[in-house]
């Protein structure tokens, strides 16, 4: 006899911290939104080390819907992309469905995405808060991200950041969240072989309790998670690519102008001509600096390919079919 848990429908994700007042609204919400649909339903609520007795309400309602509302309860608080790890892995659904706590996102959105994903093919569909409820020094600064992200990606969202998204179930095992990785949750989704992703308009709500739990900072962590991410999708397994390439222009540049300032001294020198001694000209200095920056950069690419060479994932790729 099998007794494994039937496969739900749909995996809903929730990180939450320090969001108590809105959970059993929520737990409601989504009950009604997939019931309606005649959906069968998982609730995930990923409790990120909240300290306002989150948890305990994480737990009445699991308690209240068993198999349906599941917990997971982090010791300390390790951010956004962490909770979202934790979901996916635990996540049975065949679609996977992720949301904020405030009550900012609508469930209701919820069987659209997954028609999206189910019926026409999708990898991932990602929200678009249109008319977005925000105060307008959130909304500025989030336009002006997501422009270059885009410009940057080449993928065409609107809101690459939109906590409401929904997944195919092989897109949220193949991909590792990390850091603050959950803004470039698209593109890690494209690098790892996903590349029907698709977009959709979704109601946005006023925040109702709480604050947000983003600050300024996350602006400049942003960027320099684009450039992370940018990185890695083009030279992640072959870094020798990037740096090797650098290293060899450097040396060679900086090599080639060092002859050049030597051979220059010697011409003059054997013709009776004025001339300036090779180590009096700042040009030969920056030449020395430039092939020291040419070795450097070629032997960190060279270390970076001897890491990847040693990596217990370097011949883990993603598989879309099996014949």
């Amino acid at each position: 006899m099998n007794n494994a848990p039937a496969i739900p429908d749909v995996s809903v994700v929730v990180p939450l911290y320090n969001e108590r007042e809105s959970l059993a609204e929520l737990a409601a919400w989504i009950g009604r939104a997939c019931g309606g649909a005649g959906l069968s339903y998982e609730a995930i609520f990923v409790d990120d080390g909240s300290a306002d007795g989150s948890w305990e309400v994480v737990e009445g309602l699991a308690a209240a819907a068993p198999g349906v509302v599941r917990g997971i309860r982090f010791s300390r608080n390790y951010g956004k992309s962490a909770a979202l790890y934790a979901g996916f892995e635990a996540a049975r659904g065949e679609v996977v469905v992720t949301m904020d706590a405030d009550l900012q996102d609508s469930p209701d959105e919820i069987p659209e995405l997954r028609r999206m994903i189910v019926d026409e093919g999708y990898d991932l569909v990602s929200g678009w808060k249109k008319e977005r409820r925000d105060p307008i020094g959130k909304r500025l600064p989030s336009k002006f991200f997501n422009a270059t992200t885009r410009a940057v990606s080449g993928i065409r969202l609107h809101d690459m950041n939109c906590g409401l998204k929904a997944y195919r179930r092989a897109v949220v095992k193949s991909i590792e969240v990390y850091g603050e990785m959950h803004r470039y949750i698209p593109i890690l989704a494209r690098q790892a072989g996903f590349r029907r992703i698709g977009e959709k308009v979704v109601e946005h709500h006023p925040r109702r309790f709480g604050h947000s739990k983003y600050g300024v900072e996350r602006m400049v962590k942003g960027y320099l998670d684009l450039i992370t991410v940018s990185f890695m999708s083009r030279f992640g397994r072959s870094p020798m690519y990037l740096f090797g390439s650098l290293g060899t222009l450097m040396f060679l540049g900086g090599g080639v102008t060092a002859v050049w300032l030597i051979v220059d001294k010697l011409v003059k020198q054997s013709r009776g001509l004025p001339l300036r001694p090779v180590a009096d000209q700042p040009m030969f200095y920056i030449a020395l600096v430039t092939l020291i920056l040419g070795v450097m950069l070629f032997l960190t690419g060279f270390l970076g390919e001897l890491i990847n060479r040693n990596a217990a994932d370097r011949n883990k790729y993603s598989k879309d079919k099996t014949i």
